[in-house]
């Protein structure tokens, strides 16, 4: 092996292109029309665009992906995870053009592919599997909806009674063709409030087989993993070899190689059920990587050259606690729905322990057609609870901004008691009372608000074209205050300043409902512009503030972080939305139209689906009522905010 595809993106692309450097490997990168400014393609030694923007036009077009292996002279290929890292066609066409594929052999992949062959597989090979839905020749509820080619969490659907189950198939079949290009699904019993164990297997064309323990990964939202670790607290000692055994049987059984997750779902009893493997790396691989000191990338690479395992299963222990949080673009107030923008900031934190796998950069944009990942972050310490500690701290000091993301619903989590505790289930996010996002003290609005302001004023002084050695909004006498406004996570925050003979300030902070935050004397005591030394009503503060033209980062504090806007002096003008127009949620595609115009509606009846970064968003009716307006159309492309249908609401429409 000599030059290696990367036919992945973002951070698996980044985390792929280090280990093969790291074994002196060139890499190629291939990326869509929206990734060539992205940091992977800037770190391969090669890099090949693909047409189009979307995954089907890009990422999942198999014959693209060699051609552009043909075109650099590549004799491997990495998947990654996603897109057709678990398609056993395309590995297999891999190899039929004499290429080596980094993963399991094609007809290894083709028998784990169909989910319900490999459940019937693994229970002649006495691997512990959930038992049929079907109880006399009807189906049981509640019920999963997956699809057969992928995971992930993409075309799931929970399903609780019959009259849901046609509409979440036929979701659930558009969803795993958008992510896998692949329609198939089927359906298997639901256990509420069980944990999801993984555990890591690997082997090699030589008959070595190994397991590197468990993960957990049962926080999850819309069946996605949010935060995972490693070893599970509820795994004892015995319960892993019994686990780490079955996980090899599974193995064992279709002649496993390369890296791979068997996947578990653990009850309360501490019973355990099969319910895929995964043929691939995954996601959440640096939490084992830190808890043993394997590289696993490094360990496919060398294991798809030939080697043998460089290691053994009795050369693996446990040492400490890791935990890994994904940092998405979403947005957990409104349902996790993804958002897009651009990163305007972003400088992870710098503590021993820490480790980031990030697929951004700054002004890296965040578009519609691709999963919002936007990185990983991972701490790893001597216990569970230093590590949860840890990773808090990293995330509270992570300057991120520019977009809406989980991060503080990430710090919420890792707050929990519950989690602290260990009482970690599939039900967790939705069971617990965690913050969506932190809005800060008054006190810490009040301070973020105030210097935000007055760096604001520094530099339209600075730029001002005459007269730049005088303060922003100088006037001869007393005149009115300067006024700025700015967006906060609380809402809208005014501030007032007069800038007195002595070079102090006197400033006023109101809060979004009117209401004072603070009536401050400041005074300017030095240090960067990065971080200023405030004295505020007497009390020297370092701050750090970051700026990205209006857009302003202020930490006043450990952990306190404040995002804030500057707002323009003068609103556009505009219509407001009214109580019956519905919005895109985000940007995407129109998928379906089920109403006409002057069609009456009930209240939470389907009106149309808008599908965005592989994921469906379903517009219903907010109350009963009649369809005054529909200004959209199947394909039709939206962006957020964007009007799509307007409801008349009253009892004058429906009577």
């Amino acid at each position: 092996m000599r030059r290696l595809l990367v036919a992945n993106r973002g951070e698996i692309a980044r985390r792929v292109i280090r280990a093969a450097h790291g074994l002196g490997l060139e890499a190629v990168a291939v990326y869509s029309a929206g990734d060539a400014t992205a940091p992977f393609v800037a770190e391969a030694d090669l890099a090949v665009a693909l047409p189009g923007r979307s995954a089907a036009e890009s990422y999942l077009d198999g014959a693209a992906l060699l051609q552009a292996a043909f075109r650099t002279g590549c004799d491997a290929v990495h998947p990654g995870y996603g897109f057709l890292a678990e398609n056993a066609a395309f590995a297999g066409a891999v190899r039929q053009a004499g290429l080596v594929f980094v993963g399991p052999p094609a007809a290894v992949m083709a028998a784990l592919g169909d989910k319900l062959a490999a459940g019937e597989a693994m229970r002649r090979a006495g691997v512990p599997v959930l038992s049929s839905l079907a109880a006399d020749g009807e189906i049981s509820y509640p019920a999963m909806v997956k699809a057969a080619a992928g995971g992930g969490g993409k075309g799931m659907r929970l399903v609780t009674g019959p009259d849901e189950l046609d509409e979440a198939l036929a979701a659930a079949r558009r969803e795993a063709a958008a992510a896998f290009g692949d329609d198939r699904v089927f359906l298997e019993p639901y256990l509420a409030r069980a944990r999801h164990v993984d555990v890591q297997i690997f082997g090699d064309s030589r008959g070595n087989l190994v397991h590197c323990f468990e993960r957990e990964c049962s926080i999850q939202r819309r069946h996605q993993k949010v935060i995972e670790e490693a070893p599970s607290p509820a795994v004892s000692p015995a319960l892993r070899e019994e686990m780490g055994e079955a996980a090899l049987r599974a193995a064992r059984a279709v002649g496993y190689e390369n890296a791979g997750t068997v996947e578990f779902l653990l009850d309360g009893a501490g019973r355990f059920y099969f319910l895929e493997v995964n043929t691939r790396i995954q996601v959440e691989h640096p939490v084992t990587e830190e808890v043993t000191g394997l590289d696993l990338v490094r360990e496919q690479l060398l294991v798809a050259s030939g080697e043998a395992l460089s290691f053994s299963q009795g050369d693996l222990s446990l040492r400490g606690h890791a935990i890994e949080a994904r940092l998405y673009a979403e947005d957990p107030e409104n349902g996790f729905l993804p958002v897009t923008g651009t990163v305007e900031l972003w400088r992870p934190a710098k503590r021993p322990g820490l480790r980031y796998e990030a697929g951004i950069a700054e002004k890296s944009f965040v578009g519609p057609e691709f999963d919002p990942l936007l990185a990983k972050v991972i701490a790893r310490g001597e216990d569970r609870a230093a590590a949860a500690r840890l990773l808090r701290l990293g995330l509270e000091e992570t300057a991120l901004a520019g977009l809406v993301t989980n991060r503080d619903f990430l710090v919420s989590v890792l707050s929990d008691e519950a989690f602290l505790a260990g009482e970690t289930t599939t039900a967790f996010i939705g069971e617990r009372p965690l913050a969506a996002r932190r809005r800060g003290t008054d006190g810490e609005l009040s301070l973020a608000a105030a210097a935000a302001a007055l760096a604001a004023e520094e530099q339209a002084r600075q730029q001002a074209p005459v007269l730049a050695s005088l303060p922003s909004g100088f006037r001869i006498g007393a005149g009115e205050p300067e006024r700025r406004r700015f967006s906060s996570p609380a809402g809208e925050l005014a501030v007032e300043y007069r800038r007195l003979r002595d070079g102090s300030f006197e400033l006023s902070v109101g809060g979004p409902g009117g209401e004072s935050l603070g009536r401050h004397r400041v005074v300017r005591r030095g240090g960067p512009p990065s971080a200023p030394r405030l004295e505020v009503d007497g009390i020297v503060r370092p701050l750090c503030l970051e700026q990205r033209g209006r857009l302003f980062l202020v930490s006043v504090g450990r952990g306190a972080a404040v995002e804030l806007s500057e707002l323009p002096r003068f609103e556009a003008g505009g219509r407001p939305p009214g109580a019956g127009d519905l919005l895109a949620p985000m940007p995407g595609t129109v998928l379906s139209v089920h109403v006409s115009e002057g069609e009456k509606v009930e209240a939470g009846q389907l009106l149309a689906v808008v599908e965005a970064m592989k994921m469906e968003h379903r517009i219903t009716s907010p109350g009963p009522g009649r369809i005054a307006r529909l200004l959209v159309f199947p394909g039709a492309q939206v962006s957020a905010g964007d009007l799509l249908v307007e409801v008349k609401t009253g009892e004058e429409e429906v009577g």
